[in-house]
């Protein structure tokens, strides 16, 4: 990217700002005196922990379509704000956060701290570089924070720290790409967090348009070591959210760019996929889709939906390339038809939709005349590109929807509501980083629900815009046209792509196309855990990996197993091989030999369901990423900052109770992970797995992993308690059909770890978790919530169950079973020291009690 650096000058307090009431003093306005470059800058405070900075000037305007709302100001009345200025300098205080803006130099220095004992501040502007003008963009510098944790981005290469890495702000279609390399991936999310034993500060950018984060990768011996955001068209506008820890950031995140959206419950289950099955043309892809229904069935393998891909919209005659929103009537002579019988056979089907045409699409001309698709202002007409069409890495001519377009959004909506009209329950948005090759095409701007700033109407450069506006607006179609179809229930939109826009509209995403190899099931863990803290908390990877060679039978087995411990759990492949258009699958029972220990952990998974649905449940409400880092909480705890740990590629939190290990070589039948520890109070943890240990906390572990055997580490929280339910496909209560005749979501148990009976101190402990129908829409959801409390003896353990259901939802299970750890001999009784009904040990030989 051309440098072309300019230092913008001679500061001064804009008075015509200032403002008169008490808010002047949380906020600081400036302008610049320098003819050649009229630039403002304003600092203010909008919450407690929240700041927002802009640095514009005509030339270079504020993002025309922020990626978020603006954040209005709220300072509340218990949180005072001071201030004291001098005629070059502000400094104001709101709470614990005391924040210095200083002009008097060459460029305004910004500096955060959150409390006065700090030897240094938690974010500190690089002097005489801090706010720039970079050519058609602008950048900002700051000091950057060594040997620290930085973590955001939405999607970067392993490992979870970004600490002296380089990153390009973009979206591309990383086929196959390498999970330690790749750069960029599929997503853009300007949000970088530094995270410290003493405290966090984030930096996000509203902006859509491409750019890049130096974060520690580049020093200078003048300039010192810095991080700097460089972003290539527009102007700044940044937020600075700081907190104690990084729950304090994403939570104050979500406020500002909106809480994670609900998922169906269903959307929990094993999601199956594949190119090559829609792809057939003998047998046709429909009949080879029922009978994978069918095998499911016969290897008694739970299976939640399909994932459709685009071979169902491949044109019957060459040149055999995809047209979204048509139908291949050679592979699927009756859509209606086929889908029912998918129904009927307990699977929804997510259709795969991709946001560009062909020039053969049966609408392009349509399309183009109407203004649905970019204008290259060099030919005054409508652009073309180069798209993927067939097989890996063919292509053709054509161009992108333009959704700031009336045409094309309208046209869009339309085809996914006819969609659902046919009964596809959800909708894939693929293949949509808009990786367009100019700058310069030109947007309509005249879709109603746009707000187009009347001085950028006649600025419709994509550029500026941002290529990924797109990608939002994307969202917003899909969407919608789902809302309008089925008002009373949740849509479904899984997308590739994603800004912080995007995920106002889909509710689930992926690591888009990777690759099989032990390294990439490692390194996708950190990428999980990076997404989480960006707000996409329905995540995951595609089992086994989406390209390259078929796994292992170790590899597939130890990757399913550490897949079901991830919000989303899918195996979905394009298998290219030596055919570079049908491909090959996994499939759950490739290697028979394992078949049995892969329907075993994800019929594990399906018992689950309840603790992974009530942790999305928590997502939507709080914004807690339902798998979490390590040090999670955990940030006293000196282990969790040293590199192993912040890597975030080998163990994880899934929810408050269970810590989760992984083993990413071959052959290995041991594994060690850390168990962090939060005090002195923290009681340690239990091994889930024979030979069922008790740990203290604050050590490293090595724990039997043999992957035919006990498979990975997972550790449950001494204290904890993990509601579970049938291990088969259920139906969620809220559901009105059931042509599948699934069983009843009536089963409720809670598996639970108390300390062991020599360690017992009669502590209680309370663990809470909720639940609702599973598919009402946010506006008429209604979550309750049950907590179970347990006091630990040395012979007995003393359970009480409290049913908060005053909200409306009254779950479907009556009595709750509580089982006991495998080789804890205790008797359960109530409060009232009542023996509870005891009930036949489980299969694995654990003690099982009624709850009534």
């Amino acid at each position: 990217m051309p440098q072309s650096e300019r230092v913008v000058k001679n500061w001064v307090l804009d008075s015509s700002n200032s403002g008169g009431d008490a808010s002047s003093a949380a906020q600081v306005h400036l302008k610049s005196k320098d003819k050649e470059t009229p630039f403002t800058f304003t600092f203010e405070a909008v919450r407690e922990n929240v700041f927002r900075t802009t640095f514009t000037s005509e030339s270079h305007p504020l993002p025309p379509h922020p990626s978020v709302p603006r954040m209005e100001r709220d300072l509340k009345s218990n949180f005072r704000v001071t201030s004291e200025s001098s005629g070059s300098s502000k400094e104001m205080k709101i709470g614990d956060v005391t924040a210095k803006v200083d002009w008097e130099s060459t460029t305004p220095l910004l500096s955060i701290s959150l409390s006065e004992s700090q030897a240094e501040p938690l974010h500190q502007d690089v002097p005489h570089r801090s706010y720039i003008v970079d050519g058609t963009g602008v950048a900002h510098y700051s000091k950057f924070n060594r040997g620290t944790l930085h973590v955001g981005l939405g999607e970067k290469a392993a490992p979870m720290n970004l600490s002296g890495r380089r990153f390009r702000l973009a979206a591309t279609d990383s086929f196959g790409y390498d999970v330690y390399k790749t750069d960029p991936l599929y997503k853009n999310i300007p949000l970088l967090i530094n995270a410290t034993p003493e405290g966090c500060v984030a930096f996000f950018s509203t902006s859509h348009s491409r750019g890049e984060y130096s974060i520690g990768s580049e020093m200078d011996g003048m300039w010192g070591y810095y991080k700097v955001y460089r972003q290539d068209y527009g102007g700044l506008e940044e937020y600075i959210l700081v907190g104690k820890t990084l729950k304090d950031i994403v939570t104050t995140y979500a406020e500002l760019a909106g809480y994670p959206l609900l998922v169906p419950r269903w959307a929990f289950g094993y999601l199956s996929g594949g190119m090559k099955y829609s792809m057939l043309d003998d047998p046709p892809a429909s009949e080879a889709l029922i009978q994978l229904a069918h095998k499911m069935k016969e290897h008694g393998i739970p299976c939640s939906a399909y994932q459709m891909s685009s071979g169902y919209t491949v044109a019957e005659k060459p040149p055999k390339t995809r047209s979204v929103f048509t139908w291949n009537r050679h592979r699927f002579p009756d859509p209606e038809g086929f889908i029912k019988e998918y129904h009927r056979l307990g699977m929804r089907l997510i259709a795969n939709v991709k946001p560009y045409v062909l020039t053969n699409h049966p609408d392009y001309e349509k399309l183009k005349e109407a203004g649905a698709l970019f204008t290259d202002p060099h030919t005054k007409t409508t652009a073309i590109t180069r798209l993927w069409s067939a097989g890996g890495g063919e292509s053709g001519e054509g161009g992108h929807i333009d959704f700031t377009s009336e045409a094309g959004f309208k046209w869009w909506y339309e085809g996914v509501k006819k969609l659902r009209q046919q009964g596809i329950d959800c909708i894939w948005n693929d293949n949509n980083e808009y990786t367009i090759t100019d700058d310069n095409w030109e947007c309509a701007l005249n879709q109603p629900s746009l707000v187009v700033p009347e001085k950028l109407r006649n600025r419709p450069q994509v550029g500026l815009w941002g290529r990924n506006m797109h990608t939002e607006l994307h969202g917003k179609a899909s969407y919608d046209a789902l809302v309008e179809t089925d008002p009373d229930v949740r849509p479904f939109i899984l997308t590739r792509s994603a800004t912080p826009g995007t995920m106002r509209y889909a509710c689930s995403s992926w690591s888009g196309d990777n690759v099989t190899s032990w390294s990439n099931m490692k390194g996708a863990n950190a990428l999980s855990l990076t997404a989480g803290m960006c707000l996409m908390q329905c995540y995951g990877h595609d089992i086994g990996g989406f390209e390259g060679p078929q796994p292992s039978p170790e590899l597939l087995l130890r990757w399913v197993q550490q897949g079901i411990y991830s919000p989303r759990f899918a195996i979905n492949c394009f298998k290219t091989g030596q055919d570079n258009n049908v491909g090959d699958v996994i499939e759950p029972w490739m290697h028979p030999e394992i078949t049995h220990l892969v329907r075993k952990t994800i019929k594990r998974r399906y018992a689950l369901i309840p603790y992974l649905y009530s942790l999305m449940l928590e997502s939507h409400k709080y914004a807690v990423p339902p798998q979490r880092w390590t040090g999670w909480g955990y940030e006293a705890d000196p282990e969790v900052w040293t590199p192993k740990i912040m890597d975030g590629e080998t163990q994880y939190w899934l929810g408050d109770c269970m810590l989760i290990g992984g083993v990413f070589e071959p052959g290995q039948s041991k594994a060690e992970v850390y168990l962090p520890k939060a005090g002195d109070q923290d009681e340690g943890f239990f091994n889930t797995n024979a030979p069922y240990q008790h740990f203290a906390a604050g050590q490293w572990v090595t724990v039997d992993a043999e992957w035919h055997g006990a498979g990975i580490p997972v550790l449950a929280k001494v204290g904890s308690a993990i509601p579970v339910g049938r291990d088969v496909q259920v139906l969620s209560p809220g559901e009105s059909e059931n042509p599948a005749e699934l069983p009843q979501d009536d089963f409720r148990a809670v598996e639970v770890f108390p300390p062991s009976s020599g360690n017992s101190s009669g502590k209680w402990y309370t663990n809470t978790w909720y639940e609702d129908d599973g598919v009402s829409a946010a506006s008429k959801n209604k979550i309750s919530k049950y907590t179970l409390s347990f006091q630990a003896k040395a012979s007995e353990m003393v359970v009480d169950l409290k049913r908060d259901e005053s909200t409306g939802f009254k779950a479907p299970w009556k009595k709750l079973i509580v089982i006991l750890p495998a080789g804890d001999e205790r008797v359960v009784v109530d409060v009232s020291s009542k023996a509870l009904p005891e009930l036949e040990s489980d299969d694995l030989g654990r003690k099982r009690f009624e709850v009534v």
